[in-house]
């Protein structure tokens, strides 16, 4: 059975929208799986497709006040751009999630979904005056892939999103300076491989730095080793087989975010 094959949605609920609730929900729960939770801080969010929102940009967050690993496809809650609740739900909504994100999926055409993360080794990296470094496997495939932006505090204010979205341009993996990491991309699992591989990379830099001077990688071979990363590459299924790897490891653990 496949992982993310639907629990019955609610009688007056698309089933193109129950679909999306229930991969976001996965989500939320891979990222608990894996750690990177902040309490109950941080988002993920799923713009929701034209057959669900008649055209309208509405994206799914998660419910303000819960772990993600409480998160389930019911739970979710639908907004729109400026964070006005959709659904009926009478759940919090925090403001620092739809300015961002909100940001994106209305400046960002090819932002369908977004991540955003507070990990330990992801803020380490964005505190570096340097940022990034070209130096080991991870930051090789991100070769020309990463966006900075300058702390301007705490983000719940909306006059930023101009900012952050020139800070952006195309790249869809963004080091927050002084405050953490984001991605965003066409799908879900294509956004997770991007962030998963810019923590991965902060991982090892983290570690490299405790050892002394590391090796640089070329301009040329990062270059190459963009170009040949599997994980990004729509003709091989850009990262749909890693999550769905991962899926099948929560739904073992515990697939009561499917409900």
């Amino acid at each position: 059975m496949n992982a993310l094959q639907h629990a019955r949605a609610p009688a007056n609920m698309h089933a193109d929208e129950w679909a999306a609730r229930q991969q976001l929900a996965s989500c939320y729960r891979i990222f608990a799986m894996l750690g990177w939770t902040e309490m109950i801080y941080n988002h993920i969010t799923l713009r929701l497709p034209t057959s669900v929102s008649g055209g309208e940009k509405q994206f799914l967050i998660n419910r303000f006040g819960l772990h993600y690993s409480e998160v389930t496809a019911s739970n979710l809650v639908k907004i729109d751009l400026q964070g006005r609740v959709l659904d009926g739900s009478s759940s919090p909504v925090n403001p620092a999630g739809f300015t961002v994100h909100g940001a994106l999926h209305a400046g960002l055409e090819g932002a369908h979904c977004v991540m955003h993360t507070h990990t330990t080794a992801g803020v380490a990296v964005a505190c570096q005056q340097g940022g990034l470094a070209q130096n080991n496997f991870y930051s090789a495939q991100l070769h020309n892939r990463v966006a900075y932006h300058d702390f301007e505090g705490i983000t719940i204010h909306a006059d930023e999103a101009p900012r952050l979205l020139r800070s952006i341009g195309t790249r869809p993996a963004v080091i927050l300076r002084n405050h953490g990491l984001l991605a965003w991309g066409a799908t879900l699992p294509q956004t997770f491989a991007v962030l998963w591989t810019l923590q991965r990379a902060c991982e090892v830099q983290l570690a490299t730095l405790s050892m002394g001077p590391a090796i640089p990688v070329s301009e040329a071979v990062a270059a190459r080793c963009t170009h040949d990363a599997l994980q990004f590459n729509p003709n091989h299924g850009a990262g749909q087989d890693v999550y769905d790897a991962l899926v099948r490891q929560v739904d073992r653990l515990d697939p009561s975010y499917r409900h």
